[in-house]
């Protein structure tokens, strides 16, 4: 009766310690087909900016070599299920003594020509003055605009005071990609 029980302990104990590895190691390979795609890109603030009206900032098209960047993952477009937006992050280039204490809102919107327009990231009541920005990204799904082999970035900007001289702020976006096996 005892060994019996003991056997029972035994086969618990080994089958919830298969479940436990068997889990974590469903995690690792998830995490194998999971990895990070950056782009960047440059826009400019002109010193002749209205003041608490919004305004758009041109912004080139952004190329956006995934297909290269998904082989070099071992996977390709066809395979790619989820691309989310992890972090933008604006960082001042010129002039460098300028922070982003001049700035009340920033409004980053993403579209290619054959996806309609979204937000992509944001921050209001901006209180920063330091010389980065990390924006608060959606949670929306960009697989058609990162699939795409370009894609526009639309920057509607609020500034809080007059500007003397042009900002460069260079724009770099950092996407989650998650693959099927």
């Amino acid at each position: 009766m005892k060994i019996q029980s003991l056997r029972n302990k035994s086969v618990l104990f080994l089958a919830g310690y298969t479940l436990l590895v068997f889990s974590l190691s469903c995690k690792k390979v998830k995490d194998l087909f999971s990895f990070t795609i950056t782009n960047e890109c440059n826009i400019t603030i002109n010193s002749a900016s209205p003041v608490n009206i919004p305004f758009v900032v041109s912004t080139p098209d952004v190329t956006t070599n995934s297909n290269q960047q998904f082989q070099n993952n071992n996977t390709s477009a066809n395979l790619v299920k989820d691309i989310r937006l992890q972090n933008l992050k604006l960082t001042i280039t010129n002039p460098s003594s300028q922070t982003f204490a001049f700035l009340k809102t920033i409004h980053i919107y993403i579209s290619t020509n054959a996806s309609n327009e979204i937000e992509l990231a944001s921050m209001d009541n901006i209180t920063a003055s330091t010389t980065t920005l990390e924006l608060n990204a959606t949670q929306a799904k960009l697989d058609e605009y990162i699939k795409a082999s370009s894609y526009n970035l639309r920057t509607e900007v609020v500034t809080k005071q007059i500007l003397t001289q042009q900002v460069d702020i260079k724009v770099e976006s950092r996407f989650k990609v998650t693959a099927n096996l």
